[in-house]
């Protein structure tokens, strides 16, 4: 029996972004949870949309990271950001700082972040929001012009003094595989010794498939500094396995990792190993049907929950069926999604949901 968790959710809706609560009691194998929505706000200009709502804890509130998407795929602004007193306050922003964003280079070029997930760091006191670099021409069509041009970038936030720092490259090692090394839309974990483990989607070019892999960096409040990484997780299909999220519940690791034909998930003990990716599927030996887009994790200490989009929810006229937004609970041995938990968390409503994020409050409570 879990001990009501309050499981508290954002999305992109169109163009509101959705908060969602959802007091939960679960017995196996059905998960019973109630949802009410909250809009953050609601925007439709014409000239751009809100995109990758993510947020996390921070001493007396939420801070919640967020960014244009400025009509052109893949295309977005520098990071802006919001914030909340308590878990219930009303929100403050979006908030813009120099530190957060774009800067334009020669020749029209514009260097951007993307992809962006926030996460407490308790050991510092610091929150670090970990994202990719992206240069943009003049068009808002990322370039693979320069070596190293898509690698993973962070800024850190102080609640303290509400400042910023400028984004910094994670250094990597010299091997090629890291010429393409992004932590985009990726969950990342902090250990018990204040380490960090995050998750990568790493190749030499953007010309072949995509490996996972987990890297082991310190962090001092001011630096992050690569030490070691895991496993290549490989996948010869298509893009390969990318975009990968972490969680660690049960004294286990586990990776989600989305491919261009449906999801994948692996298992470990370390954060670092983990066992052959295998495809996402219901506990009934279906496909899941989740493909070619990002699924995240919500843990509770008594069981771990999947958030997601697939087909077969008379979908089909959404663009690779990114709507409604789903949650179940994941039979961790099998490492398969238990049917009879699902629910709908947040509705289709004619608009993808695919961009969104989740992430830890409290022991009873998560915000994604």
């Amino acid at each position: 029996m879990l001990s009501r968790p309050l499981l508290r959710c954002l999305a992109v809706c169109g163009w509101s972004v959705f908060a969602f609560f959802l007091p939960a009691e679960a017995e196996e194998p059905a998960v019973d949870f109630t949802v009410e929505l909250e809009t953050v706000m609601t925007h439709d200009d014409g000239t751009f949309l809100w995109f990758h709502p993510r947020a996390a804890a921070v001493p007396g509130g939420v801070v919640m990271t967020i960014q244009k998407h400025l009509g052109v795929s893949d295309y977005f602004s520098g990071l802006q950001f919001m914030k909340r007193s308590g878990v219930d306050g009303t929100w403050e922003g979006p908030i813009s700082r120099p530190e957060l964003d774009w800067r334009v280079l020669e020749d029209g070029i514009t260097l951007s972040v993307a992809d962006v997930t926030p996460g407490w760091h308790e050991p510092s006191g610091k929150l670090i929001a970990l994202g990719c670099s992206v240069r943009y021409d003049e068009k808002g069509k990322q370039l693979d012009d320069i070596q190293r041009s898509h690698q993973t970038v962070y800024a850190v936030y102080d609640p303290a003094t509400d400042q910023w720092t400028p984004w910094r490259v994670l250094e990597l090692p010299e091997d090629g595989i890291f010429d393409f090394a992004r932590n985009a839309c990726s969950q990342w974990v902090v250990k018990e010794d204040g380490k960090l483990l995050v998750p990568l989607y790493v190749g030499r070019s953007v010309k072949e498939p995509f490996s996972t892999t987990v890297a082991e960096c310190r962090f001092d409040g001011d630096r992050l500094v690569y030490e070691r990484h895991g496993d290549l997780l490989r996948l010869d299909v298509k893009r390969g396995l990318y975009e990968p999220s972490l969680i660690q519940q049960g004294g286990r690791y586990y990776l989600t990792m989305r491919n261009d034909e449906r999801g994948y998930v692996s298992a470990g003990e370390d954060g670092l190993h983990f066992s052959e990716p295998k495809p996402w599927t219901f506990d009934d030996g279906a496909d899941l049907g989740s493909y070619n887009t990002q699924q995240h994790w919500l843990a509770h200490r008594d069981a771990l929950f999947l958030i997601y989009t697939r087909r077969g929810a008379g979908n089909d006229h959404i663009v690779r069926h990114r709507a409604p937004l789903f949650m179940a609970r994941v039979d961790t041995g099998s490492l398969q999604v238990v049917r009879a938990s699902e629910k709908v968390v947040v509705p289709e409503r004619g608009a993808e949901l695919g961009n969104f994020g989740a992430n830890r409050i409290d022991d009873d409570r998560s915000e994604e």
